[in-house]
């Protein structure tokens, strides 16, 4: 479909929790977004992936978590080119999947501020209009137009919280959705391992 107003919400999602939820719903309401979709990298640069979930099992999570929202869906496609994950080549790639689409990138406000540090900055902006999420309160980063900022509520749940929780026998429920939740129990995902 043309002309479609589409949200990228990426991240590792290990485990998707509920601020990564509730910043996808807000943003697709604040925008007016036809669709957030979220896509769990394969490896960040910058994150190591010792004791955590799968790419497997955080798209996995990430299905569970969106079930029943027709506003949210999940791509594998950073999972499936492999290798370190940058926005520029996830962009390219839901691009010419999406043709005629406007992407608009989610990222935090203080991460969109630094925008030009990262990698291929001129064509992530020929891509995609970015939006810095803050928190309520927060200050506001100096952003330059097109960037937009949307403020969401502050959620205080973190995944190294999740995970760290997991490892000590404390419950996650209520941090994330349900059905992640059963996922993680079912699958012992996270009873080891740092804490990164």
């Amino acid at each position: 479909m043309t002309n479609e107003r589409i949200g990228v919400l990426g991240g590792t999602f290990d485990p998707i929790h509920l601020g990564h939820m509730v910043v996808a719903s807000e943003v697709c309401a604040a925008l007016a977004l036809d669709r957030v979709i979220l896509v769990p990298a394969h490896r960040q640069p910058f994150k190591d992936s010792t004791g955590h979930a799968s790419p497997a099992q955080r798209i996995a999570m990430c299905r569970l978590a969106v079930e029943g929202d027709d506003r949210l869906e999940v791509s594998d496609v950073d999972i499936a080119r492999g290798g370190l994950t940058y926005s520029v080549d996830t962009l390219t790639d839901l691009a010419a999947e999406h043709p005629g689409a406007e992407l608009f990138f989610i990222a935090g406000a203080d991460a969109v501020s630094r925008l030009s540090e990262w990698r291929e900055p001129a064509r992530l902006m020929q891509l995609a209009t970015f939006v810095g999420v803050r928190r309520k309160g927060s200050p506001i980063p100096a952003l330059t137009p097109p960037h937009l900022v949307v403020e969401t509520p502050e959620v205080g749940v973190s995944s190294t919280e999740v995970r760290r929780r997991r490892r000590t026998g404390e419950p996650v429920r209520y941090l994330v959705p349900d059905p992640v939740a059963a996922y993680i129990a079912q699958h012992a995902l996270y009873l080891g391992g740092p804490d990164a």
